[in-house]
């Protein structure tokens, strides 16, 4: 079961049913470019990672292993899952929510992470959610996640790879964790952790990490979050 609000993302009619990807590794910006981008466009923000984060959550206390891929897809296919993005423009932020919990913080642990990155990587998972991120999609959206422009949207409208050098994604996502408080693991930790999951993601074998043919590839590594949002909505509103 899903359940969305997106009251602040009326598409602009210029912009009725378009589909905007953003593909990229973690900590490349994905997720504050994505919510710019779709603020700027009216469009609502597909948050592909924060669902595979969701199923990894919703295993963990279940009791669902994480290479349990029948579990688990069983368990995505009947979860209560919720994204209000009624609150986007306003806080920066999109709300995930389990059931009548809101998860959006829970989902976003070092933990957690890892498991979603472990989940995403068995085909019965994938294949239960595709069919689910179309849907949510297919109306128009800016999506951010790993495999938009290869699997999900092939035919979407633009397509970009975001990127940015290891360390300085570490860095940033050290201090995002830093910013929510807690027992927040060293820089290098963070490092070693992405570096794994790098490896994992570009290596599976079901929908890897990886830039679609056609997509235009953006560098943040020396750039502000407005000259990236701004170098996407000017190839968007160019084209």
């Amino acid at each position: 079961m899903v359940r969305t609000m997106s009251e602040d993302a009326t598409p602009q009619p210029k912009h009725q049913g378009l589909i905007v990807v953003i593909d990229g590794p973690a900590g490349a910006g994905k997720s504050t470019v994505a919510r710019r981008v779709a603020g700027a466009l009216k469009l609502p923000v597909l948050d592909t990672g924060a669902i595979y984060r969701t199923v990894a959550l919703a295993g963990d206390r279940a009791g669902v292993g994480w290479g349990d891929g029948e579990g688990l897809a069983a368990l995505a296919a009947t979860m209560p899952l919720g994204f209000v993005a009624a609150t986007v423009a306003i806080s920066g932020r999109q709300e995930v929510w389990l059931g009548e919990e809101e998860v959006t913080d829970a989902i976003r642990t070092p933990h957690i992470s890892d498991g979603a990155s472990r989940v995403s990587s068995l085909p019965p998972v994938r294949e239960a959610l595709l069919g689910l991120q179309r849907k949510l999609g297919k109306s128009g959206c800016v999506g951010e996640g790993r495999d938009l422009g290869t699997v999900v949207f092939p035919d979407a409208d633009h397509k970009f790879f975001l990127t940015a050098s290891t360390p300085v994604r570490a860095q940033r996502r050290h201090r995002e964790l830093l910013a929510r408080g807690g027992d927040v693991p060293s820089e290098a930790q963070v490092l070693a952790a992405m570096q794994e999951r790098d490896a994992r993601d570009s290596g599976r074998e079901v929908a890897p990490l990886a830039r679609a043919e056609d997509a235009r590839e953006v560098d943040s590594t020396g750039a502000t979050i407005d000259e990236v949002v701004a170098q996407i909505l000017q190839h968007v509103d160019g084209s």
